[in-house]
């Protein structure tokens, strides 16, 4: 994708490499940005090749939130359109990767703050190096949070510990995220993007079929009562038990051997 301005973007490995990059705007969330993050996130849900996504920011930091210089050069009376317009392919990226099979690993290099926490609470597995810090920080500016941050963060944290931070817009260190469960894992600042990569490319090596029926019975899980859960689990593991991975894997598990799975 030649065409990007504010994102770089490839394949290798069947790991897609999504980074944020603006960094002398903090990575900010602009028009331009959002629309270039919901295009190579639909690029990577219709391609078979990829099998994990890994997404990171350019620079100190991972993303500072919504581009706020952007949104005050709107007029008053055009700022809600624009809003809703930026909004329409930011939302649409997590969607895409709330769906696709393959799984997002999140590396938070730096802060994370509104929209970028948002983004970062939209990864499958989150690694943050020492130096990341999270606020929600969209109360700071008279504003409510988007981008899926009150879906995922009370699953996540929990309701209490989510108003809290909503309202005090607190920062939270790498640490206190990882104790509270916001983050996967913690790691050394300079060893972040070597795990994360090590960790895309065991992910890129698994079954991708059984990674997407885990998230799609995982993230509607909240709202299933049990005897529909558990229909819906019957339900996938008989449709994985199809796959070619089950196959493989069931085999190589009997033939005290590594499987080789295919994504398929």
């Amino acid at each position: 994708m030649e065409s990007l301005t504010t994102l770089l973007f490839k394949v290798s490995e069947h790991v897609a490499y999504i980074t944020l990059n603006r960094p002398a705007m903090a990575n900010a969330v602009s028009l331009e940005l959002a629309e270039e993050l919901e295009e190579v996130a639909r690029e990577c849900d219709e391609s078979s090749s990829v099998r994990a996504v890994l997404l990171t920011g350019a620079g100190r930091i991972f993303c500072g939130g919504g581009d706020l210089k952007s949104f005050a050069a709107q007029e008053p009376i055009r700022l809600p359109t624009h809003l809703k317009r930026v909004n329409l392919f930011f939302h649409g990226a997590i969607e895409c990767f709330a769906r696709m099979r393959a799984p997002l690993l999140v590396a938070v290099n730096g802060n994370a703050a509104g929209g970028g926490m948002s983004l970062a609470c939209a990864g499958d597995i989150v690694l943050a190096n020492e130096s990341a810090r999270f606020t929600i920080a969209y109360t700071r500016v008279g504003l409510t949070p988007d981008a899926s941050s009150t879906y995922y963060l009370p699953r996540i944290i929990g309701l209490r510990r989510t108003m809290e931070l909503a309202l005090t817009n607190r920062t939270l260190t790498a640490r206190e995220a990882e104790a509270i469960g916001l983050v996967t894992r913690v790691v050394p600042d300079d060893q972040l993007i070597a795990q994360a990569e090590a960790l895309a490319s065991e992910l890129a090596r698994g079954p991708t079929r059984a990674y997407g029926g885990v998230k799609r019975l995982l993230y509607g899980t909240a709202t299933n009562p049990l005897y529909e859960q558990m229909e819906l689990e019957n339900e996938s593991i008989a449709d994985m038990a199809r796959s070619a991975d089950a196959h493989e894997g069931i085999n190589a598990f009997l033939a005290k051997r590594s499987p080789q799975f295919s994504g398929r």
